[in-house]
């Protein structure tokens, strides 16, 4: 990891600012104490980052279990019998690993994927423009697109831009947003100015400039509740006491093993489904071990439950902002870690006068990249196919939530899977009474209808060759059709020839069922 150093260090500042407000966000959306959700960025830059084999996917608290977490909550007694179940949690995701579930993740469809990834780009544009313009209301980190006040996405953003829009936070933001699409054009290839991270020159411009603000216009300078808000403690004692056990004397309570389930199932999906996006954006295309990616996060979360966080996924925004930074290695995650601990502990205070607007500049600029339109025209490319589920995964995930959005996408992918398989598989030709009725894949229950139309074509007294070899497989309803039709040909005079590959080399049979062709 230390000969990628130059690449991973920048771009663990970048995924350190990005971690950040969303730690704080979702922490406040879920009803948990702020210094819960630092805890859980903290570890999952840490412990998920030592134990995962992903190379650039990053961990901390999810936005998609924010409704989750804030049910639970209200649901269980104290917050430290949450903790307990999120302890809990980790350990069935253990299991989960040992049973191998994350060969699921392999079954997801590409295109689903690639919508996920667009609409979580979409996602941050539009949640941030409110925070953009001084517009604060929601925490950040929220991904649904309505709340429990009734209001969502969109007639928050109308709200942001029709209220009393923050002049100065305007400001910030047009010029962060402006520096860092010229960066990412001007950035020098070769000298130490490569490695200057965008984001962080944003979070000085922002500081600074409302320093600025204050001296030249007062009444345009930030106030706290525009700046990011970091618990801060006045010694190593209260610092320490930030963190808290699980109450293990609710192990018996049967709420807090229903937390514990549910938590674990949408927290592995979740990170199922990050990884694999991640692995699709690696620009070395590396191959995550799913498994051991389920052990990595069970691990994170049992530490997590353990001192008091929220419960860690892998998390897409932070990992997408990864790759964008030219990571190369897990090195990135575990100094994202690193830099979030160090800050918190010993400069909270500077932290503090990070503006929202600021970093909405940064998410902003991440989920263009996410979102571009050059995404669309290549699936477009593709065919329907490919593009319809991808419409629809952005659509979904845009008005419901990340894993219902997904989960409708899902359905509307293998749809056309199965319409794909459901195409004509068999040919069938003739010249007088010699007929041919060819396999051109692998015959699957669905294609039974089709076998049987295509067979009751041959007429009595045909010479009828049944040509298998460009299958692997045949289903067995297949085969018992084809060794019925073989079996009533002799009292109609058809003689038949069932051709198929045997171990790389063609066999015939002439009037044989065709399991002693296919399977001898």
């Amino acid at each position: 990891m230390l000969a990628t150093a130059r690449a991973d260090i920048p771009a663990s500042i970048v995924v350190f600012l990005v971690a950040l407000p969303l730690c704080l966000g979702v922490a406040l959306a879920s009803g948990a104490p702020l210094f819960a959700g630092l805890i859980a960025g903290i570890v999952g830059g840490l412990v998920v980052g030592s134990l995962s084999k992903s190379p650039l996917s990053v961990s901390g608290p999810a936005a998609g279990l924010t409704v989750i977490v804030l049910g639970a909550i209200e649901s269980l007694p104290t917050f430290q019998a949450f903790t307990l179940a999120v302890m809990l949690a980790g350990i069935l995701q253990l299991a989960f690993s040992f049973t191998r579930a994350g060969i699921l993740a392999e079954f997801v469809p590409s295109s689903v994927i690639t919508g996920m990834l667009a609409a979580i780009g979409l996602i941050l544009i539009l949640k941030q423009v409110p925070h953009a313009v001084g517009y604060d209301a929601e925490a950040e980190g929220i991904f649904e697109f309505s709340t429990g006040d009734g209001i969502n996405t969109f007639t928050r953003i109308v709200d942001s831009l029709t209220g009393a829009i923050t002049p100065g936070a305007v400001l910030i933001a047009a010029v962060s947003l402006a520096f860092l699409f010229w960066w990412d054009a001007a950035r020098p290839k070769d000298g130490p100015l490569r490695f200057v991270p965008g984001p962080l020159v944003v979070v000085l411009i922002g500081v600074l400039g409302n320093m600025l603000l204050g001296a030249v216009k007062p009444d345009w300078q930030l106030g706290p509740k525009h700046l990011v808000q970091v618990p801060q403690a006045a010694n190593a004692s209260e610092f320490i006491a930030l963190f808290s056990f699980p109450d293990f004397g609710q192990i018996g309570n049967g709420t807090v093993w229903m937390a514990a389930a549910t938590l674990a199932i949408v927290a592995s999906l979740e990170s199922l489904l990050s990884v694999k996006a991640v692995d699709e954006i690696d620009p070395k295309r590396r191959t995550t071990d799913k498994n051991w990616e389920l052990m990595a996060q069970g691990g994170g979360n049992i530490v997590s439950g353990l001192i008091g966080g929220l419960p860690v996924t892998s998390v897409i925004v932070r990992s997408s902002a990864n790759v964008d930074s030219g990571a190369e290695s897990k090195l990135s995650t575990l100094l994202h870690g690193t830099w979030l601990l160090l800050s918190v502990a010993l400069i909270p205070a500077l932290l503090n006068l990070i503006p929202l607007s600021a970093l909405a500049a940064v998410l902003i600029a991440t989920g263009y990249k996410l979102a571009k339109p050059k995404l669309f025209a290549e699936r477009w490319k593709q065919g329907y196919t490919q593009f319809v589920p991808l419409v629809v995964t952005v659509v979904a995930i845009l008005f419901t939530d990340l894993l219902e959005g997904i989960m409708i996408g899902m359905v509307v992918g293998f749809g056309f899977v199965i319409a794909r398989n459901f195409r004509t598989a068999i040919t069938v030709a003739h010249d007088g009474d010699d007929w041919l009725v060819r396999a051109r894949r692998n015959l699957y229950f669905i294609h039974k209808y089709e076998l049987q139309k295509d067979l009751a074509l041959v007429p009595d007294g045909a010479n009828l060759l049944i040509d298998l070899t460009s299958t692997n497989y045949v289903d067995l309803d297949n085969i018992d059709i084809i060794n019925a039709f073989i079996k009533n040909a002799s009292f109609r005079n058809i003689q038949i020839m069932v051709r198929a590959d045997v171990a790389g080399r063609t066999a015939t049979k002439i009037n044989a069922p065709v399991s002693e062709v296919v399977f001898s």
